[in-house]
């Protein structure tokens, strides 16, 4: 397939190179990153996405992804896919969408999991929101970037199933968080807290698969000094858009909203920007009950 790609950062580079490296002829555009090793560079989104039998985009919102598609679906043929990868909030994937059709184009909004590392890997997972004719033209690109790709339903539902899933785990790490500085506080080891806690019912990811404690469980941000494999601020706006979105639907989230407040705090007035969203451990192991 010839691809155009617009947005080449941390995420879309690699993602651009594993297309590359499978055969696919790739073209980018980016306005400030470097085009990686074997992408064909453009000079702008409307040129990257000329003659592209799918054109994805990697960006950081849903103005900005309003903006390109504006630019990209005129310089489209009708038939071909414009497969958003980014997280933006779920109104502006289905107005994407309907910009679309209107065009002839065919639409998938298709946020993905796995962070950087699972980018470079091609180990992400897709979900993924259109139809099923335009998720049948992308499943085999989704093959080459990630190691799974969940057809969700119709235009949205991607960004919906990310939303509801980046909830979960917002608030999922501050519980961990929070029961490691309790464990710690009442004289518990975190490795027995780890042994009991990771086998019985407070199971989750957040503790056997990302355990916020340095030295406990697999090797985890934790243990690189909270550098980030998924920052904090990306957790924030997760969960801010979580919230836009319980808003719209007239949706109770009180776990969320909280999780959001508790990130934004952490991020805008205690030194949380460019940490792993983990790093909320040692932000409860320095606070008292209030």
């Amino acid at each position: 397939m010839k691809i155009g790609f617009i947005g080449l950062g941390n995420m879309g580079a690699p993602m651009a190179k594993n297309l590359v490296a499978a055969g696919h002829e790739v073209w980018g555009h980016d306005l400030h990153a470097p085009m990686p090793e074997g992408v064909h560079g453009a000079i702008s989104a409307a040129g990257a996405a000329k003659d592209a039998d799918v054109v994805i985009t990697m960006l950081p919102n849903g103005a900005i992804l309003r903006a390109v598609a504006a630019e990209v679906i005129p310089a489209m043929k009708t038939g071909t896919v414009l497969c958003d990868c980014s997280t933006v909030d779920v109104e502006s994937a289905r107005a994407v969408a309907e910009e679309a059709a209107a065009a002839g184009v065919l639409a998938v909004d298709a946020p993905v999991s796995g962070g950087v590392g699972g980018a470079a890997a091609g180990t992400l997972t897709f979900m993924a929101g259109g139809s099923d004719a335009a998720f049948a033209i992308v499943q085999p690109i989704f093959e080459i970037m990630g190691q799974k790709a969940v057809h969700c339903g119709a235009s949205g539902a991607g960004q919906a199933a990310k939303i509801c899933n980046n909830m979960i785990l917002g608030v999922t790490m501050i519980a961990t968080c929070e029961a490691f500085a309790l464990a710690d506080k009442l004289g518990l080891d975190r490795q027995k807290m780890f042994d009991v806690v990771s086998t019985s019912s407070g199971y989750s990811w957040t503790m056997n698969a990302y355990c916020p404690a340095p030295g406990v469980g697999p090797k985890s941000p934790a243990d690189n000094d909270y550098k980030p494999g998924f920052a904090a601020e990306l957790m924030l706006k997760d969960l801010r858009l979580s919230q836009q979105a319980a808003e719209a639907a007239d949706a109770d989230t009180p776990m969320g909203k909280l999780a959001a407040l508790l990130y934004e705090t952490f991020v805008e007035s205690e030194g949380g920007k460019g940490m792993d969203f983990s790093a909320m451990l040692p932000r409860f192991e320095k606070r008292h009950r209030g």
